[in-house]
């Protein structure tokens, strides 16, 4: 069996089951392979009852003192309890939705319980627990059982088994990674690295296998950025602008006096644009660090050199907010901006009547998403590129201007604060500026991270601010319950369920509605209008909400499971609040007890840098954080993490730099495994490439 063999060529998947693959972007060997646990199960020994510990996963070995009852607790639960008991005391077991287990208990036999213990009332009880044959039980204490995301209508159990059988089947004799460099550090073969981080025997094998498979990942995207960074070496400026002093009459006339910062990389930005070779700059600042009026200053400088500027935002909301902020500006400062708007909601005729504009030059600066890539979109004489949060111009978007006859000076602007150190790594192909200062005027906003047990009394809060006049944002790490996460794991708040109690919670007239990346784009985009227009009130949302849409009227941040994110993804989300003239609030609710997550947690308590957050996640990421922690920005690995596997990184950085220099030298001789993997599986993955 090949890795780019359909799933279906997998005994015991059709389509029908194909189908609900799909919809985890899983569609060949390869991406079932690549489809890793998202945490583990770990069976520790059975403990007494009178041992037990709140919030934690024990097995027990217990007597069945009564008969269990069965209650109707509303429409479509039932609750299931029974008295069980062993030397050391006793306790209840619980069961939802499950009457049927009646009858396979019995008074006065012993069984073996294992699930998630919970304080009720001053009582010990553990809820939705699998009961487990003393045969079973032996064979999986103290091993590694994985955890898969799954959706509707797919099992972890068939999940388990469907790669268990493409392991088996796959030929992975020959692994692209030398074995020179395996052995220098310290990596495992393909084979033994696959079976590892699916099937580990203990958590020290998982971790020898994670260690392969994240050093892989960070290599071939090392190696990919070294490409480009030639590529950018070698594109020369054939049209050199001129310094205008209209930017600067301009600077003067804002409200408000440019920081340090942004005096400093507009100086950077100035030379780049005067430069021979063409400018490939990032700016990376904190959210409110002022880069939109960089941007600004940058288009300002290209159109008054007779040129167009252009400007890609990451969805059709912001796309929209920028042009207005534009035509606003254009407006209060008669700026010679002849801004169009393009994204892919517009009629047919507009769609027209505005690529007509483009291609004539009637229009100087463009502003949409990934619209301005397609074929049929035509430039007048396109010099700058500006690419907002999410997008990386890459070799994809290269390929595209240069199809087009474009060579432009391209601009990425960041939010997601990363370490110089590892900076230089990630955007090894960008010249790097940052902007670490924010303005004078900028409300810091106030924090809080508190328990579950505060609920009532943010829902309260929530509900004053949107009186006020304000709206408020709550994110669930998922979208809709899953039964697989019932018992054993800690319960995980989802945007469906929660928007309903929400609903109850709060008054009658506040407008609440959900948003999560599973809706359809045109969905998505109708609620993240409505919610800038302020049709809605509190919107519940996955992290999809952590780029895409600016609502300075937004006040409140609520997070739910705040353990479950790391905390560079949790500035992130907090940067969407803080953004207007009125004081913002940020709350983070666990569900976590541990010191150590409690600690990390704090960190965003305390400051409200990006920088210093980003450096301390670093600090303070352990191995009990390898797995079930969510990071964001640019660089989503499927297991590699920046701030955890940092030393990896590193490591990674070094091999690449010694097989780029070995291809450079000798071409692909003596590493050609490799060299065959990278242009067959990566330099043709677009995306990738350009996370």
């Amino acid at each position: 069996m090949q890795l780019n063999d359909p799933i279906t060529a997998l005994k015991g998947i059709g389509e029908k089951t194909a189908s609900l693959y799909h919809k985890l972007n899983i569609y060949s060997v390869d991406d079932l392979i690549k489809h890793y646990p998202r945490d583990y199960e770990e069976w520790r020994d059975i403990v007494k009852i009178g041992e037990l510990v709140a919030n934690q996963v024990h097995a027990v070995r217990a007597l069945v003192i009564n008969a269990p009852q069965t209650v109707h607790a509303r429409k479509n639960m039932t609750i299931t309890t029974v008295r069980v008991r062993d030397d050391s005391g006793a306790c209840d077991i619980t069961f939802f939705n499950m009457p049927y287990i009646r009858n396979s208990l019995q008074p006065g036999k012993q069984y073996i319980f294992r699930g998630r213990v919970v304080l009720k009332n001053n009582h010990i009880t553990i809820d939705q627990p699998k009961i487990i044959s003393p045969h079973e039980f032996a064979q999986n204490v103290n091993r590694l059982s994985p955890i898969y995301p799954v959706t509707r209508g797919l099992t972890i159990a068939a999940v388990t088994k469907s790669i268990r059988l493409a392991i088996d089947a796959l030929d992975l004799q020959e692994d692209y990674i030398p074995e020179s460099m395996r052995r220098k550090y310290g990596l495992l073969d393909l084979k033994t690295a696959l079976s590892g981080i699916h099937f580990p025997e203990n958590r020290g094998e998982m971790l020898a296998a994670r260690r392969r498979i994240v050093f892989e990942e960070f290599l071939f995207f090392i190696v990919s950025v070294m490409f480009l960074k030639d590529m950018a070496t070698q594109e020369i400026n054939d049209a050199p602008m001129m310094r205008i002093d209209a930017c600067q009459e301009f600077i003067d006339r804002l409200p408000y006096e440019l920081t340090s910062a942004q005096k400093k990389v507009w100086a950077q930005i100035e030379d780049d644009l005067c430069s021979t070779h063409l400018m490939n700059r990032l700016i990376q600042g904190d959210v409110g660090s002022g880069k939109t009026i960089i941007a600004i200053l940058a288009m300002f400088m290209c159109i008054m050199n007779h040129h167009q500027a252009a400007f890609m935002a990451p969805t059709e909301v912001l796309a929209r907010q920028h042009y207005e902020s534009i035509s606003k500006l254009v407006e209060d400062y008669q700026l010679p901006f002849k801004p169009v708007l393009l994204t892919g909601s517009l009629t047919a005729r507009e769609k027209r009547r505005t690529k007509e504009s483009i291609v004539l030059g009637t229009c100087n600066v463009i502003v949409g998403t990934q619209a301005l890539l397609q074929e049929d979109v035509a430039f007048y004489d396109l010099r700058l590129v500006i690419t907002d949060e999410q997008h990386r111009f890459g070799v994809r978007q290269r390929e595209t201007f240069a199809q087009k006859g474009i060579q432009p000076h391209v601009l990425v602007m960041s939010a997601t604060p990363i370490p110089r150190t590892l900076a230089l790594i990630l955007y090894g192909d960008l010249d790097i500026s940052v902007m670490d200062e924010l303005p004078a005027n900028r409300l810091p906003i106030k924090n809080c991270v508190v328990g579950t047990d505060y609920r009532k009394k943010a829902y309260a809060f929530i509900a004053r601010e949107v009186a006020a006049g304000r709206q408020a944002y709550v994110i669930c790490p998922m979208v809709e319950a899953n039964e697989e996460l019932m018992g054993d794991q800690p319960i995980l708040e989802n945007v469906v369920e929660y928007t309903e109690r929400l609903k109850k919670e709060l008054p009658d007239t506040v407008r609440v509605a959900y948003l999560h990346g599973q809706m359809n784009p045109k969905a998505k985009n109708y609620i993240m209008e409505e919610y800038a227009v302020h049709h809605i009130d509190v919107l519940v949302s996955t992290t999809v909400i952590e780029v895409g849409i600016n609502v300075p009227n937004a006040t409140v941040m609520l997070v739910e499971n705040a353990e479950r994110f790391g905390l560079a993804q949790l500035h992130q989300l907090r940067g969407r609040v803080g953004r207007g003239q009125n004081q913002s609030y940020c709350i983070f609710i666990t569900t976590s007890s541990q010191s150590d997550t409690l600690e990390r947690l704090q960190v965003l308590n305390k400051s409200n840098d990006g920088f210093f957050i980003a450096s301390e996640d670093m600090r303070l990421r352990g191995p009990g954080d390898l797995f079930g922690i969510r990071q964001s920005g640019q660089f989503q690995f499927q297991l590699g993490d920046i701030y955890q596997d940092a030393a990896i990184l590193q490591e990674a950085q070094d091999c690449a730099a010694g097989l780029y220099e070995a291809y450079i030298r000798d071409g692909k001789s003596g590493n050609e495994a490799f060299w065959r993997h990278y242009e067959q599986n990566v330099a043709s993955n677009a995306d990738f490439i350009n996370i």
